[in-house]
């Protein structure tokens, strides 16, 4: 068996409408099919792929010291347009440039928190 691919990421979020709103403007994801759960929320599509599961959360603090998933990393093309765009919707962020892997990023947080990691390489790897 060999894994070729993470299939999708599950948020638990204790804003639905505020995250589901935050990925459509800033990636461009859009809402479609998610079967009939018992509970409310989303699945956000890149082309025919639900690659972000939006689920609710009572909310409080996330607990660093604990065991958890730190971050969720997208990759992308067009650095300087995404860049743009998170200027112009002036959403905070930071910058990390690895020249040694061809690689610039942008650090984003969702209205809730939720840490994002928008990589950009410059080149194909070895």
């Amino acid at each position: 068996m060999t894994v070729y691919l993470l299939d999708h990421v599950t948020l638990r979020t204790r804003d639905l409408e505020a995250t589901r709103t935050f990925f459509e403007t800033l990636l461009d994801l859009k809402v479609g099919y998610r079967p009939a759960f018992s509970f409310p929320g989303y699945w956000l599509y890149a082309g025919s792929e639900p690659i972000v599961h939006l689920i609710p959360a009572r909310g409080g603090p996330v607990k660093r010291d604990g065991e958890a998933i730190d971050h969720v990393a997208f990759r992308l093309d067009d650095y300087e347009g995404m860049l743009g765009k998170v200027e112009a919707l002036r959403i905070p962020h930071s910058l990390m440039n690895l020249p040694e892997l061809g690689e610039r990023r942008i650090f984003v947080q969702t209205p809730t928190d939720i840490l994002l990691e928008l990589v950009f390489r410059d080149q194909p790897q070895q």
